[in-house]
């Protein structure tokens, strides 16, 4: 035994100070290693549809509804299990209205715990008694794990179950532990979550899933290009902050900006009326908005104006950007050097191209004071003094929300570029590749990293944008790399060839618009990329056998299922499941979206149809439709030794044995009392 080892096992026996002590945890740990695995729950591309995406934590992706229909079978209707699925997952507002209608409550409450003891108990049966025990909330701890643990079919303990009952009625707790109750259900239904990336943008809600997910009990994320842009703007990237409005905007959603994170936008709405009062802006009117009727004319009129004036302040300051570092290779991305207002173009790679409008008041005025050092072009296209000082206020609101600050370092505590669990590499978009499949080499601050060394190094620049310890060029480098991450070519997170912006707000030529996608997009049907993608993250099949096939699980562009597009590619190596959770895909891809599930028997794809709301979840029952496709079975039950879990269990088994050794042989002394 090295020293090591000895100093280790000594760390080890103050947590189990006798030979009993030992012995009990291997026998717990064994015991645990053949427990069924844990359901893993997979969802990508939020865009701030909370309703939507709390509800499907609620019911699980259907799990619950599936586990009410096996137990209940035909012993009860089916209007009486759509009942009970609701209650589960909206305890108190359903709760509200079946007080309102029940003539006999108590014997509703009766029926309704006993039911709900059975669904908990189905629920929780994969779990070790301590797991369960942990999830259940303090003021009911004891009586749930009773009610779990005793059957009302036992002849010795009918009385003692009856009267347990009776007493959570007749002390008036029969709501509140209905509640807890039904809460204890949703979590253990969901042992692990796993977020794909872009919980921002588009939808009105991303602050609400965020509360959500900062009280939830295991979840991580791999960062989505839209979240990676609220990073950058959280951190101080006055370009990211740009973006952030400027999407906000295009789908008239304030709400997650003024009402989640209360930044003030009083000043943007009065430079844009000052600046572009007499311009109709209609490049930026939200077009699907203004058809569906959902703003009067008045606002639509507002938020064009102000969707205009943070897109030319946005194209500004990219392009300081963009000069700032030519080697991304960006600086064709300035387009508003090449506008020729005269002729009413924009002259690209010597060709013209018309322009919808050619309106830029700004362009020409007087730049800031602060920007006059600048050469005769750059200073042209400098923020005028009325724009610097409403990008000065506009950032200081990014910087000083506190709710924005928590959230963002809920995100950096729980995710990072990327992550491999049992066998699964996840992550938002892409891997870089060249054309023949191979690993790219992308360039950082002078050195080259390619796959998992890029994605790690990433991840670490991230940070540092946030680390009040770091050097003062790192942190000014990670902060502009923000931008880069959002629309640079070989980003991970966009990998195109260009994000085309200006193109669409301001060329005529629809042919501008295309967007050319990456290699990884190109070739991520091929089996063998993909293993290629898989080795090189050291993604190793189980050595058990059990769920013994390896995955890329990611999201970031909307499969098409109206149009035949298969989620499942490269003869089952990679999974895309995004499939439209934000209602502004819904046409696109036909569906609202996929939760992959990875339960002990293997994969299920889950696929959604649009959700109402939780009103009428509530009042009407109405669930979200989903249809279930299996992906992949495994040949036998995995158990908890055939996951990463498993592993780590296994280690400390040895370890623990270790110990008993050093015990057994005077190496270590037990501590008795």
């Amino acid at each position: 035994m090295t020293h090591t080892d000895e100093r280790y096992l000594h760390l080890l026996s103050t947590v189990y100070p006798t030979v009993a002590d030992a012995a009990s945890e291997i026998i717990n740990l064994e015991a645990i290693l053949n427990l069924p695995k844990g359901t893993e729950h997979f969802l990508a591309d939020l865009h701030g549809e909370h309703e939507a995406f709390i509800h499907v934590l609620k019911n699980a992706s259907g799990n619950i509804k599936r586990k009410v229909g096996e137990i209940f079978g035909t012993t009860i209707r089916e209007s009486e299990k759509k009942e009970l699925c609701t209650l589960i997952y909206y305890p108190e507002q359903k709760l509200e209205l079946i007080k309102a209608q029940e003539e006999d409550i108590d014997d509703w409450y009766h029926i309704t715990i006993h039911q709900l003891v059975r669904v908990c108990r189905e629920v929780s049966s994969k779990y070790t008694r301590s797991k369960v025990r942990k999830s259940l909330p303090q003021e009911f701890s004891y009586i749930i794990e009773e009610l779990l643990h005793e059957r009302s079919d036992d002849q010795d303990k009918a009385a003692y179950v009856a009267v347990i009952v009776d007493t959570i009625i007749t002390t008036g707790r029969a709501d509140d532990f209905i509640v807890a109750i039904c809460n204890v259900i949703q979590r253990l239904a969901i042992d692990q979550l796993h977020i794909l990336g872009d919980i921002y943008d588009r939808g009105p809600g991303a602050h609400i899933i965020l509360d959500t997910l900062r009280q939830y009990h295991s979840w991580d994320i791999q960062w989505g290009n839209h979240d990676i842009l609220w990073m950058g703007a959280a951190a101080g990237n006055d370009a990211c902050i740009c973006n952030v409005l400027r999407l906000s905007l295009r789908y008239a959603n304030l709400a997650t900006l003024e009402e989640g994170y209360g930044i003030n936008l009083v000043p943007l709405a009065t430079f844009a009326l000052e600046v572009y009062g007499d311009d109709p802006c209609e490049e930026f009117i939200p077009k699907e908005l203004k058809k569906e009727g959902r703003l009067d004319e008045k606002t639509l009129q507002l938020t064009a104006k102000m969707h205009k004036a943070i897109t030319v302040i946005q194209l500004k300051e990219e392009a300081r950007i963009f000069h700032r570092h030519p080697e991304w290779g960006m600086e064709d991305r300035c387009l508003l050097e090449h506008i020729d207002t005269d002729r009413q173009v924009c002259v690209i790679d010597g060709r013209d191209y018309a322009m919808k409008s050619c309106h830029f008041p700004t362009l020409t005025a007087q730049p800031s004071p602060l920007t006059s050092h600048l050469s005769p072009l750059t200073s042209h296209l400098s923020l005028t003094s009325e724009e610097a000082d409403l990008m000065q206020k506009l950032h200081h609101s990014f910087r000083v929300s506190e709710k924005l600050r928590k959230h963002i370092s809920t995100i950096l505590s729980h995710g990072c570029m990327y992550n491999i669990c049992n066998q699964n590499l996840l992550f938002h978009a892409s891997i870089p590749l060249n054309a023949d499949g191979t690993l790219k080499e992308v360039e950082i601050m002078g050195q080259k990293y390619q796959g998992r060394r890029l994605m790690e190094y990433i991840g670490q620049l991230v940070r540092a944008a946030f680390q009040s310890d770091t050097p003062a060029e790192l942190k000014n480098y990670a902060r502009d790399y923000f931008l880069y991450l959002w629309c640079g070519k070989d980003s991970p997170l966009f990998d195109k060839s260009k994000m085309a912006t200006f193109e669409r707000y301001f060329l005529v030529d629809k042919e501008t618009y295309k967007e050319e996608k990456g290699n990884y997009f190109k070739l991520r049907d091929s089996q063998e990329v993909c293993d290629r993608i898989l080795d090189a993250f050291g993604v190793l099949p189980s050595a058990s056998g059990a769920g013994g096939a390896r995955h890329i699980i990611n999201g970031h562009v909307p499969v098409h299922v109206g149009q035949g597009e298969n989620p499942i590619k490269a003869g089952g190596r990679l999974m895309v499941i995004d499939g439209g959770f934000s209602e502004a895909y819904h046409k696109e891809t036909g569906i609202a979206g996929y939760t992959l599930v990875y339960h002990s028997r293997g994969f299920q794809l889950v696929q959604h149809e649009p959700f109402t709301s939780a009103h009428d979840a509530i009042l009407r029952g109405t669930d979200i439709k989903s249809t279930t496709q299996i992906v992949e079975m495994s040949t036998h039950r995995m158990l908890v030794a055939d996951t990463d879990k498993g592993t780590e269990l296994r280690q400390q088994i040895s370890e623990l044995k270790d110990l008993l050794y050093a015990y057994r042989h005077g190496i270590i002394k037990e501590k008795r009392n």
